[in-house]
């Protein structure tokens, strides 16, 4: 029996301060009383982003002035398979108020206060918890002279680190991720180890970032809270998906310095790989800074930077 399919396009309405929009079901709908993203039917005649901006108008009457995609996601309730778009909404016009019997509630991804959320819902939550940018660790053969600049980074606001030195291992890759964590996590960020599932679980690291090799060799998530993958093409963005992987970042989109000459994605590849992806990709290679709204304008959920995130 074939279950029919409804494609939604559904909006995170997020504020300067991080929060975004949530509205309860009305009591004449299914689900009544569970809170969701805003958003609704996408018509037949209709591309997903003109029904975002119509369905917005209708329900919380605003206009969107900008707002970019992000993810796709799947979802099969007993009866009914949902395709449900999701874009992020960071700029509009009026004041959100309920135009159809919903409440509405401001909420923070690492602090829900509303329930119940309707199911489809919580991967997209979990998602929401990560950062926009992905430092990773450039301590070279100065270790010492890195840790300011990882303790000034931290002071700025970065969340989200991966810890990948090539030149250490042993006993000295140890005690390096081991003081990247503890000073991270003084600051209330999270760490993911490059490649060494073991090492993030003996230092109670939150995650580890796996590489393309063990993503191609692995069909088990490693047991840790956050799982990350390296990827380079679509291939890889499914294996990543299949194995449950909280994000990926997605390389090299630009020249870089290190691999000078290499072959690039550039930005219309990058968006087509990671369009109707269920889950964040992160863009990485030859970023700076200055390129996060570029990169999030192509669907990114954000970027991860080398040098740059250090200086």
């Amino acid at each position: 029996m074939t279950i029919p399919t409804i494609t939604v396009a559904a909006a995170v309405i997020l504020r300067p301060d991080g929060r975004f929009l949530l509205a309860s079901r009305p009591a004449d709908k299914p689900y009544p009383g569970y809170w969701e993203f805003p958003g609704g039917k996408i018509e037949a005649d209709e591309s997903a982003y003109q029904a975002l901006i119509r369905e917005l108008d209708e329900e919380l009457g605003i206009q969107v002035t900008h707002a970019t995609p992000w993810l796709t996601r799947r979802f099969d309730y007993s009866k009914l398979r949902v395709v449900l778009s999701f874009f992020r909404v960071s700029a509009w016009q009026g004041e959100p108020h309920p135009r159809e019997g919903q409440t509405l509630s401001w909420q923070a991804a690492d602090d829900i206060r509303v329930t119940p959320l309707l199911p489809a819902n919580t991967p997209i939550i979990q998602a929401l918890t990560l950062p926009p940018l992905l430092g990773i660790t450039q301590a070279g053969d100065d270790v010492g002279g890195f840790l300011p600049k990882l303790d000034h980074a931290l002071t700025q606001g970065m969340k989200l680190i991966q810890v990948r030195e090539k030149q250490l291992a042993g006993p000295a890759l140890t005690e390096f991720a081991r003081t990247v964590v503890s000073r991270a996590h003084s600051a209330h960020a999270r760490v993911v180890i490059n490649a060494d599932i073991a090492l993030a679980q003996q230092i109670q690291a939150d995650g580890v970032q796996l590489t393309a090799a063990q993503l191609a060799a692995t069909d088990t998530r490693p047991d840790l809270p956050l799982v990350g993958a390296s990827c380079h093409d679509a291939a890889e963005l499914d294996l990543a998906e299949q194995l449950g992987c909280d994000y990926a970042l997605l390389s090299p989109v630009l020249p870089t310095a290190s691999h000078p000459g290499a072959p690039t994605l550039g930005w219309e590849k990058f968006a087509s790989l990671i369009s109707n992806r269920g889950i964040p990709v992160y863009a990485l290679g030859g970023l700076a800074g200055s390129d996060l709204e570029l990169a999030q304008r192509h669907g990114a959920h954000g970027i991860a930077l080398l040098r740059g995130a250090w200086q």
